[in-house]
């Protein structure tokens, strides 16, 4: 989730496949701690090479992404108990202590929670997909022929309300305010639709607002009873609002450091600590706040446990290319790139199709893979929003696979 059309974290997603097609080596650390390396004797353990991977990283790229801290999880199988890794390096602010238990905002991996919630009141009968925003929200007669699915699969064409400078500039004004749902939507109320597929925070937030509808409780009391509850993920929160003091204390530093010209209006924002700004602004579409290991619970739940039945499951895993926007069976060495409800899906050798989401806000990013073909499943978690060019974020991803890889199962 960020001010930025970067559908499911296109920029981590290119250098990470990059690296892989060049067959690059991972980035050199400038870190005195060694960085592990095939056949080393004595072979450290799993999590000390991942820690290894994450301080190199830091110590590379804390100035240019101003990241002072990382957080992986990884399972190597269903079953398998998780792998951790933390590190934090001293650099221009607070870090404090970050632990396996830290928490960051996870940002647009909302969107599958809000698409799970929108699936199981589908199996319940209580909506269906190819139903229309004009039978749930009457209110909004300028999208009243969108389907719910068009809204879950970018296709929509709704303009993103974050985009807007106009919402920039207030929320850069006054970071502690509280928005709703349809002072968000207000901001892109008149704004034209886009054709082909169009990542939009506003289809997310619509989402939301019928999964109340349909529901008749609250997005956060569907999103606990439904979904945290369930599955044990006693280490995730969702609120509207700031969190709640016992939240902000476990959630890293976060910082913006995002020049780029389509985040002009949050320039105030710059190097600023962000961990206690209003959440307000990203809500069913990134306002959940957890860590990389409940999160990696979280996907092997979605994709192979019990928050959907089969049907369900199908439609989630149902794919637009993100080229035309059009429906495609599964992505392909020529359309490489997919988005299903709320899920990105690609392929990329040599790993073949794998599931994949980066979530960002205005100070973390958030990313996951599942790789079916391996049953392996890992989460990382970073404290800053950097500009394009500087998010490197993916090659990390590709050294922290290769690295699990070397281990094996």
């Amino acid at each position: 989730m960020r001010a930025k059309l970067r559908a499911f974290g296109v920029v981590a997603i290119a250098s990470f496949a990059v690296l892989f097609a060049a067959g690059a080596a991972a980035p050199p650390s400038a870190s005195p701690t060694p960085h592990p390396r095939p056949h080393r004797s004595p072979t450290p353990s799993l999590a000390t090479a991942l820690r290894n991977d994450l301080v190199a990283y830091l110590v590379e790229r804390r100035k240019a992404e101003h990241i002072s801290t990382l957080s992986v999880s990884v399972s190597r199988g269903a079953g398998a108990s998780p792998v951790t890794a933390t590190a934090s390096v001293p650099n221009f602010g607070p870090t404090g202590t970050v632990t396996p238990k830290s928490l960051f905002q996870i940002g647009s991996n909302t969107k599958s929670f809000t698409s799970a919630a929108i699936l199981q009141l589908e199996a319940e009968g209580k909506l269906r997909l190819d139903q229309t925003v004009g039978k749930w929200l009457p209110q909004y007669p300028q999208w009243r022929t969108i389907t719910i699915r068009r809204l879950l699969n970018m296709t929509s064409g709704i303009p993103t309300y974050d985009n807007e400078q106009t919402f920039q500039r207030a929320y850069a004004a006054s970071p502690h305010r509280r928005y709703t749902p349809e002072q968000l939507l207000a901001y892109v109320a008149h704004v034209p639709l886009v054709h082909g597929y169009y990542y939009s925070n506003s289809a997310y937030l619509l989402a939301q607002l019928i999964v109340e509808r349909a529901s008749g409780h609250s997005y956060a009391y569907e999103l606990h009873h439904r979904l945290f509850a369930p599955l044990g993920l006693d280490d995730t929160y969702y609120n509207t609002d700031v969190s709640p003091a016992p939240v902000l204390a476990r959630t890293v530093p976060g910082y913006f450091a995002n020049t780029d010209e389509d985040t002009r209006g949050l320039r105030p924002l710059l190097n600023r600590n962000v961990r206690g700004f209003s959440l307000s602004w990203a809500q069913g579409a990134g306002g959940i706040v957890s860590t990389p290991s409940d999160l990696i619970r979280w996907v092997r739940a979605l994709y192979r446990g019990p928050v959907l039945a089969t049907e369900q499951r199908k439609e989630l895993q149902q794919i637009v290319s993100m080229n035309t926007g059009h429906p495609i069976a599964a992505t392909s060495a020529g359309d490489p790139r997919g988005f299903g409800l709320g899920v990105g899906q690609m392929r990329m050798e040599p790993i073949g199709r794998f599931w994949f989401y980066q979530g960002t806000t205005f100070g973390y990013r958030v990313l996951y893979m599942y790789a079916p073909e391996s049953d392996l499943v890992f989460a990382l978690g970073a404290n800053s929003q950097p500009s394009d060019g500087q998010d490197q974020i993916g090659k990390l991803m590709a050294t922290i696979y290769r690295t699990i890889r070397h281990y094996g199962r």
